[in-house]
């Protein structure tokens, strides 16, 4: 296993980071496979493992907090904060209030003193940026984080974030992480530039987009809608849907290429994102110990120039397929009240 440095924090990661949203009720709730899974990653040389507070509502934590015990020194750790956690009001966002509460939970349910990375899952329009970099800053400080940085963030956002961070005096985003594919590149046209010209370091979410780059979805073949991840966004599986069709066809190109090269489709997808020189650590996220072990097999894959000028062709670079971020849309575009200006002020004269 390769490691790299994240962003300019000095901590060096793996260049794959075990994601750990499957270790859920409603996907791997066996806490005992979890930990195995777990265990059998940081054997293989992952040091790095991703979490996030509202997977299962603190289920993921708990169970990374069971299996590092004794193991914590030798980890880098990752989580986030933002979703809602619970019923009631003020349990989500990137409020000061709302993140002490929530990082004094997190360090309770993953039972340790600190977390390597502490990550804004998503931005919060509600909350002032400066706010949410005062917290993060303070809560380094007090050592109870070692870094922080955000997920999901447009290129803007994080520019911004860095802007208020040098004129107030705070620390700053050291890592973002986004969705990247071979079927989402649009990260490479804004966010991934202004990371590297920030220096941040970038682990990046669904590298199988999704699940369609595992193999299992076929064109012309049935898909199951009830069962797996078609059950959580059946849309975004249906075949009669364009985009899905768009997308099947471009996976019978990828697994004829990765046929070529002697691989499989999961091992070319992730090979693919590690390949991009802003991309510090590809996160993936095995629900059960054949799928962690088919992808530890391809870490060794290098993807020649070649082989990537024809991923390419398929995909052109800067390229969606679809939205990898679709249930989160910005309010810019689903509040009318923020492009449409009142009725008595639209006309021009």
């Amino acid at each position: 296993m390769r490691y790299r440095t994240l962003g300019g924090t000095g901590i060096e990661v793996s260049a794959y980071c075990l994601g750990t949203m499957m270790f859920q009720d409603g996907c791997n709730s066996d806490h005992g496979d979890c930990v195995r899974i777990i265990h059998t990653a940081l054997d293989e040389g992952i040091n790095f493992v991703d979490t996030a507070d509202m997977y299962g509502q603190g289920e993921s934590e708990e169970i990374v907090g069971k299996a590092l015990r004794g193991r914590r020194d030798d980890v880098v750790l990752a989580t986030k904060v933002h979703f809602q956690m619970g019923e009631g009001r003020n349990r989500s966002g990137n409020s000061r209030r709302w993140i002490l509460k929530a990082v004094e939970d997190s360090l309770r349910r993953l039972n340790t003193d600190w977390i390597d990375l502490y990550q804004v899952h998503r931005p919060d329009d509600s909350t002032d940026i400066e706010e949410t970099l005062s917290v993060l800053s303070d809560l380094v400080h007090q050592g109870k984080i070692r870094a922080f940085g955000c997920s999901t963030f447009p290129a803007e956002e994080i520019v911004e974030a860095h802007h208020v961070s040098e004129r107030r005096g705070l620390g700053r985003f050291r890592t973002e992480q986004p969705p990247y594919s071979i079927l989402a590149r649009g990260i490479e046209a804004s966010v991934l530039p202004v990371c590297q010209r920030y220096e941040m370091g970038v682990l990046v979410w669904s590298p199988l987009a999704f699940g369609f780059l595992t193999g299992k979805y076929r064109k012309n073949q049935p898909i199951d809608l009830s069962t797996g991840r078609p059950t959580i966004r059946p849309e975004r599986f249906d075949p009669t849907i364009a985009e899905n069709a768009a997308k099947l066809d471009v996976v019978e190109q990828l697994v004829e290429l990765a046929e070529t090269i002697g691989c499989t489709l999961p091992q070319l997808a992730i090979a693919f994102t590690v390949a991009h020189p802003a991309i510090t650590s590809a996160i993936i996220g095995p629900r059960t110990m054949p799928q962690l072990e088919d992808l530890l097999k391809g870490a060794a894959l290098t993807l020649d120039d070649a082989t990537l000028d024809r991923i390419d062709e398929i995909v052109p670079p800067g390229t969606n397929l679809y939205n990898p971020n679709a249930p989160l849309p910005p309010r810019s575009l689903t509040d009318t009240a923020r492009r449409r200006r009142p009725l008595t002020d639209r006309a021009a004269a």
